[in-house]
């Protein structure tokens, strides 16, 4: 059997229901786990679990606000009833609102905080108690937390949002050095997704030309394939197929780490 090979395990993907998280829930399926969706976005996360179950894949649905512990609580407690477990959280769920540090909107960088950094934050909690010998799990697993490249690098018209990914960044490792020291036997590891063309990628080309730092969408994404030295944008797949890795027994002494998947741009 493949150490990349999920049969099994039980996952939960917040933000699941369009985009990035979408792919990764797909692709944890496709790897075998069962997958429980989460998202305020109600029908359209219902439509994408039911796509999953179409495939042949065990999938659900659960309402999940990640700012809210109440929130969280329940959303782990259905995930743990209908899959009979919980192996693997991914925390995919973020917003990304534009702005140049001259115009900050406090408002703004509230509302990425709470999502980006909090709503991380209250996942790893829920996964630990969860997962942790202890918990209703109870078998150890492992969390994935969705940081970004622009935690690595300095890009114009983003710094509340970078800000907050740097932070989740931070997060990650002391997370996993707490589960490690005190015996939770889950890894806790985040990825760097780059640029990938999804309705955030495209919004954040348009919000440059908007800000007036690019002339138009086209000359920033080409700018930014630029500075990759693969020489072209991320896809869904490759931001997937790196959180399969990093839930699966291939990454089995990997913990506190934060894997790039970014075609280069950020080394």
């Amino acid at each position: 059997m493949s150490v990349y090979d999920l049969t099994g395990r039980k996952a939960l993907v917040t933000g699941g229901a369009r985009g990035l998280g979408a792919g990764m829930a797909e692709a944890l399926a496709r790897a075998g786990a069962a997958v429980v969706i989460g998202d305020v976005q109600e029908e359209l996360g219902k439509a994408t679990a039911d796509a999953l179950r179409e495939s042949g894949a065990t999938a659900g649905f659960v309402s999940l606000d990640v700012t809210e512990d109440a929130s969280w609580e329940s959303a782990v407690s259905q995930t743990i009833a209908e899959l009979g477990g919980l192996d693997i959280v991914v925390n995919n769920a973020g917003v990304e609102i534009s702005g140049l540090v001259v115009d900050l909107d406090p408002a703004d960088v509230r509302r990425m905080l709470e999502v980006n950094v909090l709503g991380t934050a209250l996942g790893v909690k829920h996964a630990f108690r969860a997962m942790r010998p202890d918990g209703p799990a109870g078998s150890g697993g492992a969390v994935v937390n969705i940081s970004s490249v622009a935690a690595t690098i300095p890009f114009p018209g983003i710094a509340g949002y970078a800000a907050t990914k740097s932070a989740v960044d931070r997060l990650t490792r002391v997370a996993a050095l707490e589960s490690g020291k005190l015996g939770y036997g889950v890894r806790v590891n985040c990825v760097y997704p780059g640029l990938v063309p999804t309705d955030m990628g495209a919004k954040l080309a348009a919000d440059m030309v908007t800000l007036g730092l690019w002339p138009s969408a086209e000359a920033a994404v080409g700018d930014v394939i630029g500075l990759t030295p693969l020489g072209r944008l991320g896809e869904v797949a490759d931001m997937a197929d790196a959180v399969v890795f990093l839930a699966s027994d291939g990454a089995r002494f990997i913990t506190g780490a934060g894997l790039p998947v970014d075609g280069g741009m950020g080394m």
